[in-house]
C-alpha cells in the first residue's frame, strides 16, 4: 500500500489528516455552520456535543487514518488558525476505488474552496493511492455539491433513489464517478499541489 498524504498544501489550502488538538477548532467550525450543515449533513443533528467527544473522534479519524482504513481530513487556512471545513478519501465503495466527501464552513463558501479541495483529492487518489476510481455522492437537493464534480470533469454515472439526506427527508443521490483513464485530461490532474507522509518528507 502506498504510503498516503498526511499533509497536502495546495495554493489557497492546507489539508491534512487531523489531530486530537485541532478538536476546538473543529467545533468553532460546526458551531458557525450549524444551520448551513443541518440540511445536508445528518451528523450535524448531534451538535453540540461536548469537546470531549470531538477529541476522541478526532483520536479515532487519526487511528484509521494510520492503519490505512479511511482518510479524512481537515481544510484549513495556510496559517492553520481556521477550520474552512472537512474532506475525506473514503474507503467506503470497493477496492481500487475511493470516494470523496466533503463541508465548508458557510463563512467560506462561495471562493472555491470546496472545488479545490475535490482537485487536491482526486489527483492524490490517482497519483499517490493508485485508484482506479473515483466518486462523488451529493443529493440531487444539494445543487451547490454538485457542482463540484460537473467542474471537475466527472460523469454522473446514476441517480439512485432514496439513498441521501436532505432537508430532514431522504432523497435521491447521484453519483459522479472518474475513472483513471480520464483523469489527465482534467483540471484536478493540472493542480499544483505539495504532498507530504507521516514523517513529513514530500511524496514525489
Amino acid at each position: 500500500m502506498p504510503s498516503p498524504a498526511y499533509r497536502i498544501v495546495t495554493p489557497q489550502l492546507v489539508i491534512r489528516c487531523y489531530n486530537p488538538s485541532d478538536a476546538p477548532l473543529l467545533a468553532r467550525s460546526i458551531s458557525e455552520s450549524l444551520e448551513h450543515l443541518l440540511p445536508w449533513m445528518p451528523w450535524a443533528a448531534a451538535e453540540p456535543e461536548p469537546l470531549d467527544i470531538k477529541v476522541e473522534r478526532l483520536r479515532q479519524f487519526r487511528a484509521r487514518f494510520d492503519l490505512g482504513q479511511d482518510f479524512i481530513y481537515g481544510i484549513f487556512n495556510p496559517q492553520e488558525n481556521h477550520l474552512i471545513g472537512g474532506t475525506g478519501l473514503h474507503t467506503r465503495i470497493g477496492s481500487e476505488a475511493l470516494e470523496i466527501g466533503y463541508w465548508i464552513n458557510k463563512n467560506y463558501i462561495n471562493h472555491g474552496y470546496a472545488t479545490e479541495t475535490s482537485a487536491a483529492l482526486t489527483k492524490v487518489a490517482f497519483e499517490i493511492h493508485k485508484v482506479e476510481r473515483v466518486e462523488i455522492h451529493c443529493a440531487v437537493e444539494n445543487i451547490r455539491s454538485a457542482a463540484v464534480p460537473r467542474k471537475l470533469g466527472y460523469t454522473q454515472e446514476a441517480t439512485l433513489r432514496k439513498r441521501s439526506f436532505a432537508n430532514g427527508h431522504l432523497c435521491d443521490q447521484m453519483i459522479w464517478s472518474l475513472f483513471a483513464e480520464e483523469y489527465p485530461n482534467t483540471l484536478s490532474s493540472k493542480l499544483e499541489i505539495a504532498a507530504y507522509d507521516a514523517a513529513e518528507r514530500r511524496i514525489p
